[in-house]
């Protein structure tokens, strides 16, 4: 590991696989957040850009075919016979 940056009270190192780790002054390693915090804070990585939320589709009305029998008049009730 090499050291890339020494603080009071952190150590920024660079592993063999291009990757940074963080270890505060007691010898514990800085993980998540924190870590990632102090990176940006020093410039070492760049925060990825939020993606862009896709754009909604137009809701299309779909014509529904007319049936016939739909739209001609319900005929009349005929009077009950007595």
């Amino acid at each position: 590991m090499e050291v890339v940056k020494k603080k009071d009270d952190l150590t920024i190192v660079k592993k063999r696989s291009g990757r940074y780790g963080v270890r505060k002054s007691n010898g514990q390693w800085l993980n998540g957040a924190d870590k990632v915090a102090v990176l940006l804070a020093e410039g070492l990585i760049t925060a990825p850009a939020p993606k862009a939320e896709p754009e909604p589709e137009p809701e299309v009305e779909a014509e529904a075919p007319a049936d016939e029998a739909s739209t001609e008049a319900e005929p009349a009730e005929e009077a009950p016979a007595e």
